[in-house]
């Protein structure tokens, strides 16, 4: 049964424009797939900010790791998880739009804009005979006059504001974190920002391994910051804080700990 299954599958993954009677289009599932092959990265945002993160991977100890965050504007950035050099592609249709909009109207693109701008590029792809979607997923993390702003694009096309999100690979372990911290996340200033993005990274990481500077990436972008990417001494420091034991709580004087309120 598993046999006759896969061979009624490959009658209808032969090209993108070819439907399963399933409803399916499995060219763009399985470039889905790569994208959770990526290694991790993650957005999150507060009130003033929006940060980019991600794990750097190399493919031996003799290369160097390759870039998973990549500038487009003076206010906005992507972070990937897939093929770089789809991404590259990307990256170059994006940076033309925004040099469209300070050309025309000399200001900066709407992020909206532009995430609308990119994927119907990407979702024309998912139409067209002898063609392939993209096998990347992109992270945008931006700021313009609405705010900062963090979106999700899939290969499908398809894009979803969000107030956090990880992709690419054990990225669920990441949501996790994000959705029990979400409140302290749209709470924090910007150094908890960083700290929250780094250890929700850090739990995309096998427990064998660690982030250090030369494998991880953060970048970040707010109302007083133009888009930039840590150094590594930077994020050196951050890891360092991240590391650190919390205050503990304080104390009565007669050296009691202060008591908790009643928590229905």
């Amino acid at each position: 049964a598993a046999l006759s299954s896969i061979m009624f599958r490959n009658h209808y993954d032969n090209d993108i424009t070819v439907w399963s009677p399933q409803g399916r289009l499995h060219q763009v599932e399985y470039a889905m797939e790569a994208v959770k092959q990526g290694s991790a990265c993650l957005g999150v945002k507060n009130a003033e900010y929006a940060v980019l993160a991600g794990v750097m991977r190399r493919p031996s100890e003799l290369s160097s790791y390759q870039k998973k965050i990549f500038e487009i504007d003076d206010h906005v950035g992507i972070a990937i998880s897939g093929l770089t050099s789809d991404a590259q592609s990307l990256c170059r249709t994006m940076r033309s739009e925004c040099l469209r909009s300070q050309w025309l109207f000399e200001e900066p693109l709407p992020v909206s804009r532009l995430v609308s701008a990119v994927t119907d590029k990407m979702q024309t792809c998912t139409q067209s005979y002898g063609r392939r979607p993209y096998g990347v997923g992109l992270l945008m993390g931006g700021f313009d006059a609405h705010g900062p702003h963090i979106y999700q694009l899939d290969p499908s096309s398809n894009f979803f504001d969000c107030k956090a999100m990880a992709i690419g690979a054990r990225s669920q372990s990441a949501k996790t974190y994000l959705e029990r911290h979400l409140d302290a996340i749209l709470g924090s200033d910007k150094q908890g920002l960083l700290k929250h993005a780094l250890a929700a990274l850090k739990e995309c990481i096998p427990s064998e391994q660690s982030l250090t500077p030369q494998n991880t990436t953060v970048g970040i972008v707010g109302a007083d910051q133009k888009f930039v990417q840590l150094t590594e001494d930077e994020i050196q420091a951050l890891l360092e804080a991240a590391e650190e034991p919390e205050a503990a709580p304080a104390a009565d004087d007669d050296g009691a700990a202060a008591p908790m309120e009643d928590v229905a």
